[in-house]
């Protein structure tokens, strides 16, 4: 799904990324450890251009999106982001943050394919008959755009059990319920990946379970996703890969048994023994 080639990433004289290369195939449930400030939060926002690569490829469904010359936005529609901090809009209510990403995109398209269809319309005034471009078939409206948005996002919220904080304003709602209702955001675009930036930092102890579990609920479910995490016991039991990145390289990958149970690199040693 995502073939990152030789990864770069500079701020100013500062080069916080030295060459990163690695597979992200479909159903992929890849966790990223490191220490703070290794670059594990900058690789994640290279993904998806959030920050702009200084060198390298990300290429994604063999597009190769770090290009200028491509539409970043059209990928993004299907690269979820779930932040540390949830950045859920504060004057929007809960549904309405769901269903804002959803309808925008939705009612872009639409707007576009009238533009197309008007421009068709008439240029077919100088055309034969036989010569005629056909219109772009249109099977929607702004209000159904709407109304189904609405409706996917009161099942989103009904399947983590806060459909009654619909109409509520995220500041009423706890840490834990914030970053539930951000992973449900995300999937309301129906994103082929997410990316996950340490989703449980910011959160009290006692409300970082209920976000794991529907994290975990997810990868059960077949849903790529990639985590900047420092919960090594999630990462034990969900992740199928797992990276160690410092000081802006990968110092060794694989699974969980082999990452936790027999580390090779001496600096994955030190690093786990502070931190198990």
């Amino acid at each position: 799904m995502i073939d990152v080639i030789n990864l770069q990433k500079s701020f100013g004289d500062v080069q916080v990324l030295k060459g990163i290369d690695v597979q992200i195939d479909k159903g992929d449930i890849m966790c990223i450890i490191g220490p703070s400030g290794s670059g594990k939060s900058t690789f994640l926002r290279c993904l998806n251009c959030m920050e702009d690569p200084t060198g390298g490829q990300i290429i994604f469904h063999g597009v190769d999106i770090t290009d200028f010359k491509v539409n970043i936005n059209i990928h993004r529609r299907k690269m979820g982001m779930v932040f540390q901090h949830f950045n859920l809009f504060n004057n929007k209510t809960v549904i309405q943050n769901i269903m804002l990403a959803p309808v925008f995109v939705q009612c872009q398209d639409l707007k576009n394919a009238k533009r197309t269809n008007a421009r068709i319309t008439f240029l077919n005034l100088f055309k034969k008959a036989d010569k005629k471009q056909s219109l772009v078939p249109i099977t929607t409206s702004k209000a159904q755009i709407k109304k189904e948005a609405h409706q996917n996002a009161l099942s989103l919220l009904k399947r983590i059990g806060l459909e009654d904080k619909a109409d509520v304003y995220p500041s009423t709602l706890s840490g834990g319920q914030k970053q539930r209702v951000a992973i449900i955001r995300a999937l309301a675009m129906n994103p082929e990946v997410i990316l996950f930036d340490e989703p449980t930092s910011a959160l009290d102890p006692e409300m970082v379970g209920e976000v794991l579990d529907l994290m975990k609920a997810l990868a059960k479910e077949g849903m790529t996703m990639i985590i900047v995490t420092h919960e090594m016991g999630f990462a034990r039991e969900v992740a199928n890969r797992v990276l160690f990145i410092d000081e802006g390289q990968i110092l060794e990958s694989g699974s969980p048994a082999e990452f936790f149970g027999n580390p090779k690199n001496p600096r994955l040693k030190e690093f786990l023994s502070k931190v198990l």
